[in-house]
């Protein structure tokens, strides 16, 4: 009879046990999926207030944005913008985050904007582009994200369009492919200044990170002028990100775009 009580209380112990670990299991998965925020589905750019609570996605100085050049303010520069990239800069790993394609850098390359240091920090890839100009969207765009010391954001916006092969792309991508969700060292030297930038000819708004948390008050800086890679280069970083990993166009909102000449 103690036996048969004692298997019995086993019994019960083991249901309740397996019943709790159930219920944790299916709350860690509603959890994390709660939190992973993707450009599809419920969980694309326009459910992303929903999902990041504490972010700024739904704030009025977002990006990106579709920049309309006649109605842009032009200005002239002033030396506002400075890029001092360096041939000894090294790229640190390359990461595939499931949302693009990541390069993270070690101390080198900056840039100075308004008299102020950034540091840049990693590149990563949109396809197509975020910004539109004149309503036209581009194959590509790459972001060059740079931090100064007190945390704030600059970012530089390069629109790509089809043509000639790049040897800075095919350098890129000869750390290609990588799966979603790995990384690889690299520790190799870059040299950024083959992207010849035209430090007379961009534009400048305040805007926000284009993915959560939409971090708002990022220097925005978007060159007119689009580098040329080869339709080969477009279709191998597309083949190693989500498909349209972009954010859809923002209310400008009153906000005043420069044209920087």
């Amino acid at each position: 009879m103690n036996t048969k009580i004692s298997l019995l209380l086993w019994t019960l112990l083991l249901v309740v046990y397996s019943c709790n670990q159930t219920k944790k299991t299916s709350h860690s998965n509603q959890t994390k999926n709660k939190h992973h925020w993707s450009y599809a589905g419920e969980t694309s750019p326009e459910h992303w207030i929903e999902i990041e609570k504490n972010s700024n996605c739904d704030g009025k100085r977002q990006s990106p944005i579709n920049i309309i050049n006649k109605d842009t303010d032009s200005i002239a520069s002033k030396n506002n913008l400075k890029i001092f990239y360096s041939p000894k800069t090294l790229i640190s790993k390359v990461e595939n985050n499931g949302h693009s394609i990541q390069f993270d850098f070690e101390m080198g390359d900056s840039i100075n904007y308004k008299n102020e240091t950034y540091y840049l920090k990693q590149i990563h890839f949109h396809e197509p582009s975020e910004h539109k100009i004149n309503g036209i969207i581009y194959p590509i765009e790459m972001h060059l994200v740079h931090i100064n010391e007190a945390g704030k954001i600059s970012v530089l916006g390069i629109l790509g369009e089809e043509g000639d092969k790049s040897q800075l792309f095919e350098f890129f991508e000869s750390f290609l492919p990588i799966k979603n969700g790995t990384e690889k060292d690299i520790h190799q030297k870059i040299d950024l200044s083959s992207l010849f930038l035209n430090t007379n000819n961009y534009y400048s708004y305040s805007g926000s990170l284009t993915t959560p948390p939409c971090t708002e008050n990022v220097n925005w800086i978007v060159f007119k002028k689009p580098i040329i890679l080869s339709v080969e280069e477009v279709l191998k970083l597309k083949n190693n990100m989500p498909i349209n990993n972009y954010r859809n166009e923002q209310p400008l909102n009153n906000r005043v775009v420069n044209f920087n000449y």
